[in-house]
């Protein structure tokens, strides 16, 4: 999942659902300087991660954050790093 977050236009895209509160239809590919069939791979890779979720109704496709995964994800990011006890050191500097 990690990975999947490690694209800018993965990215750009999530940060563009959060900022519109609802669910988005058609806007995501003029909002973005790629190509339709490229979005269209982020967001399917975005959906089958249950980052976001989306409806497909003829010709049109609504997408929306799917807030619950998400913020189990960043929870488990926050309990992984608590569990390594990271902090500074002098190691390989």
């Amino acid at each position: 999942m990690a990975r999947l977050l490690s694209h800018p236009a993965r990215i750009r895209i999530l940060r563009f659902l959060a900022g519109r509160k609802t669910c988005v239809c058609g806007d995501i590919v003029e909002e973005l300087p790629l190509a339709q069939s490229t979005v269209s791979q982020h967001l399917r890779e975005l959906k089958e991660a249950g980052f976001i979720k989306g409806e497909i109704e003829g010709v049109n496709s609504c997408y929306c954050l799917d807030a619950e995964q998400l913020q189990g994800f960043f929870k488990d990011m926050g309990d992984l790093e608590a569990s390594l006890g990271l902090q500074k050191n002098d190691c390989c500097s």
